[in-house]
């Protein structure tokens, strides 16, 4: 059975969770918070192919810690993703720490934000947004 780790965005306790249980909504051992939904997840390279083969439509935020823009729209991304916790599974991939995954997705400004489907990219955009404007552009990546 093949497994991937997983910080639970209430407690931060890692989990390890099988691969054929992620549509299953599975929950923290410690604090039985749901692990997938309502905060973003952090991606890295030994979780973030069995994220995106969900049927649930993967919104990723390649960001860094230094980048200015990428800290002031946490917040935006983070409030998005508790008010469609079931519909939209919501990912954050630090670009320093997760050099392979900013490699292979060829990221060459942060934030970049990116929209997958049954792991296809559907949309990507560059830059932080407000509110409505990350909601407007989300709302529009997921109809295609």
């Amino acid at each position: 059975m093949t497994t991937f780790n997983t910080r639970c965005p209430a407690c931060h306790a890692m989990n390890r969770v099988p691969e054929t249980r992620i549509s299953e909504n599975p929950s923290c051992g410690k604090c039985q918070a749901s692990l997938l939904d309502g905060a973003p997840l952090e991606g890295t390279i030994a979780n973030f192919s069995a994220l995106l083969t969900s049927d649930v439509p993967v919104v990723v935020d390649f960001w860094a810690p230094w980048c200015n823009p990428c800290v002031g729209f946490a917040p935006v991304f983070s409030d998005v993703a508790e008010e469609r916790k079931g519909e939209v599974r919501f990912v954050k991939i630090d670009t320093e720490s997760q050099q392979q995954l900013a490699a292979q997705f060829q990221i060459r400004s942060i934030p970049t934000i990116m929209v997958f489907k049954k792991g296809q990219r559907v949309d990507m955009i560059n830059g932080a947004l407000p509110k409505s404007q990350f909601e407007q552009w989300l709302n529009q990546a997921l109809v295609k």
